[in-house]
């Protein structure tokens, strides 16, 4: 019998990349593919697959919200791969915990290797592989940064503004630089994947590669050309920030577009 699988990745170009993938294997068959964590929870309920591929950073519940729902309502659970592009602190849990994961961009040898490993792991109880994923989203719990606040640094001070005052981040020649209410400063993160993880990601959105805007800072969307957005933040300069091609389905999402 082939395995069944189920992609579940907020980023259309990600689960095609993977599905894609997945089409030169035999005796793996993509069942269903969703967007977000809520769908990952609902489709493994309705066709309890072999494997779940699992994206780990999803704007609402993410791919951790998604392993403790499932655990929490006793749903079987299937063999979970999960996908992430730079989340250091959970690829260290991931490899402690023996939990198979897969970075950004896909690669074809490392997706074979991590289905035979859940080929051969098919056999073992489900209570050790409850337990193993239990133990994994406590170590990232813990691990995860719990600070509210984000330290700026402007005309050689240094200010810690809450998150929910931060209207957007931006980099450009690898300087990033913050926007909020009170302060404008920049960040001593060195990328906006480093800054994304001290951040709310249930407020923030990586809406385009060179900015990070507070979902609840956008006071309006602009329709630009060729069916693409832009977004009016409630800054002092209602400053304009480009929706990426790869975003504007997520953009819809959000709002209802």
């Amino acid at each position: 019998m082939p395995l069944s699988a189920v992609i579940v990745d907020d980023e259309q170009l990600a689960r095609d990349e993977l599905s894609y993938l997945l089409k030169a294997v035999d005796d793996v068959s993509v069942v269903a593919q969703g967007h977000n964590g809520l769908e990952a929870v609902n489709l493994v309920r309705e066709h309890s697959p072999d494997i779940l591929f699992l994206d780990v950073q999803m704007p609402g519940l993410d791919g951790f919200g998604v392993i403790k729902k499932l655990l929490d309502k006793k749903v079987p659970m299937p063999q979970i791969i999960f996908g992430t592009a730079f989340d250091q602190y959970a690829v260290k849990a991931f490899e402690v915990n023996a939990i198979d994961y897969l970075l950004k961009p896909f690669d074809k040898k490392r997706v074979l290797q991590a289905i035979e490993k859940a080929r051969k792991r098919i056999q073992t109880p489900v209570a050790a592989s409850n337990e193993k994923l239990d133990s994994l989203v406590k170590m990232l719990e813990a691990q995860r940064p719990q600070n509210s606040k984000l330290l700026l640094r402007s005309a050689g001070r240094l200010y810690l503004v809450d998150q929910k005052d931060v209207c957007f981040a931006s980099i450009e020649d690898g300087i990033i630089s913050v926007v909020a209410t009170s302060h404008e400063g920049q960040s001593n993160c060195r990328t906006l994947e480093e800054l994304l993880e001290g951040l709310d990601h249930d407020m923030f959105w990586r809406a385009h590669r060179s900015f990070v805007v507070n979902i609840n800072r956008i006071k309006e969307v602009v329709p630009w050309f060729k069916s693409s957005y832009q977004l009016r933040m409630d800054d002092r300069k209602q400053t304009e920030i480009p929706v990426s091609r790869a975003q504007t389905k997520r953009l819809r999402e959000l709002f209802g577009l």
